[in-house]
């Protein structure tokens, strides 16, 4: 692109070099010396333009000196002779000595038009970058050594985005970098049929219950550790977007990482949660499985409608349904699971009913989920993997969730706005289990400048991922964590 852009500046200077020449060769016959040096001078320095910008700059001067010329020559024209002196006659000027310098005026707009054009396009690059950089403060009275240094303070993520449109064809993607692992959140090319109508293929978000997300804090609700919240898989989805109606439905292939056999070093690298493994007998909570499954050919459909009483109050209520079959992969013949090598090990299915109400400054959102694994091999739950650990989680489980957030404008400082949230989850009626999972996050985002966003989060949960406990466990005490995530946004 840009070649072709140089090479058209590069015509655009030997098309003004010979009409300026044309037009010094008309003009001679009544310039000085001195204006002759004065033309040929900007004849140099078109040919040394190398930027745009000195082009521009250039033309100007080269347009400046020839009104200096045409007003030098209009007063040769109208100055009395002795020829002349006493005649009533007008002075004429013939019209080869200014046509040509018209035309190099012309051809002189022409091209600063076509400057102005390809500097449009270039400022319009149809494919934005941007991202983020965020940093957190943690505190936890489960941790006795980070207790004991009253918190850390440590680098979260690095990330950036990518999107926009060429031609028809929209383009979105975002990777991302922490401290301990890289991942692709998600990464597709789509297509708008219409204003109501698109496609998406690649990487995609799986339409689930409420959207885009269940939760207003940094931790999202328990929905997201058994992945389904936020969740990102391989395949392609059909949307549908109007003023009173949301349908998706998506195809699955795999997960993010190609499933059973994909082609990565650490299945556990990935942004959201997906079922890796089957929890057998005697494995630990944490342990790689031995027995290793994959997504695969799942699907997933959502509908919502939304209703609208004023510009500030509406209602949106919405169900979902998602499913899929779980394949093992290769397996050593001396491993005692190798019987289920490369087989259909069961499948899974979840479904929610979720709503959203709006009014101003509120924001309610509630949802009830229900998923349900079905293997063909005696298990203690399933494997999940996510930020470079293994999980488990029971092979059926319920899950409820509320939460509530109010936005408040303000103008302090660098400060725009305080968004006050509550988000409370439960996960109860666990397959061989007894104790429920909750978590409670008690926070505030702080939006400031062109940028920055800070989530002050208070948690109090048990057995819940990432505040000391896991959904497996049937032993989890309440525990507390203090977070503080500041990120800034370009």
């Amino acid at each position: 692109m840009f070649k072709f852009n140089i090479l058209g500046i590069n015509r655009h200077l030997l098309a003004l070099g010979s009409l300026t020449i044309m037009s010094n060769m008309v003009l001679s016959t009544n310039l000085s010396a001195q204006e002759l040096t004065v033309t040929q001078t900007a004849n140099n320095a078109v040919s040394r333009s190398t930027t745009d910008a000195e082009l521009v700059q250039e033309i100007k001067l080269l347009k400046q000196r020839l009104a200096a010329l045409e007003q030098k020559m209009k007063q040769r024209a109208e100055a009395p002779t002795s020829d002349n002196l006493n005649s009533e006659q007008p002075v004429v000027v013939k019209s080869n000595q200014t046509a040509p310098n018209t035309n190099v005026e012309a051809r002189l707009e022409q091209i600063e038009q076509q400057l102005e054009i390809e500097s449009d396009n270039h400022e319009t690059w149809p494919i934005k970058i941007h991202g983020a950089v965020r940093f957190q403060y943690v505190y936890e009275d489960y941790n006795p050594d980070n207790e004991n240094r009253t918190g850390d303070f440590d680098f979260d993520i690095f990330r950036l985005n990518f999107d926009g449109e060429i031609g028809d064809v929209i383009l979105s993607a975002e990777y991302r970098w922490y401290q301990y692992q890289e991942a692709v959140k998600h990464a597709y090319f789509g297509y708008n049929f219409d204003e109501y109508w698109q496609a998406q293929v690649g990487v995609i978000a799986v339409p689930f219950g409420n959207l885009p997300y269940n939760s207003h804090s940094y931790f999202f609700n328990s929905t997201f550790y058994v992945g389904l919240e936020d969740e990102h898989d391989s395949g392609i989805k059909v949307r549908y977007r109007s003023d009173t109606w949301d349908l998706d439905a998506a195809f699955l292939k795999s997960d993010e990482q190609g499933g059973i056999d994909g082609f990565v070093s650490d299945r556990t690298a990935r942004y959201s949660y997906d079922t890796v493994g089957i929890r057998l007998a005697g494995e630990g909570i944490y342990d790689e499985p031995v027995l290793a499954i994959g997504e695969s050919n799942s699907w997933a459909l959502r509908g919502a409608h939304t209703w609208s009483w004023s510009t500030d109050e509406t209602l949106e209520l919405g169900l979902s349904a998602q499913g899929g079959n779980l394949y093992s992969g290769s397996i050593e013949p001396a491993n005692a699971m190798a019987q289920f090598a490369n087989q259909n090990l069961g499948n899974r299915l979840a479904l929610a009913a979720h709503g959203v109400y709006d009014h101003g400054p509120w924001n309610v959102q509630v949802q009830l989920a229900d998923y349900d694994y079905d293997l063909k091999v005696d298990h203690q739950g399933v494997v999940m993997a996510a930020y470079s650990f293994y999980d488990t989680i029971p092979s059926e489980a319920r899950i409820y969730t509320a939460n509530v957030a109010y936005t408040l404008p303000v103008s302090a400082g660098p400060l725009t706005s305080l968004t006050f949230y509550n988000d409370h989850s439960v996960i109860t009626d666990k397959r061989d289990l007894n104790n429920d999972t909750w978590m409670n996050v008690l926070g505030v985002a702080v939006a400031a400048g062109n940028g920055f966003y800070t989530y002050f989060d208070f948690v109090r949960a048990k057995n819940q991922p990432f505040i000391g406990g896991s959904i497996a466990d049937d032993n989890g005490e309440v525990n507390n964590r203090f977070n503080i995530n500041f990120g800034y946004y370009f």
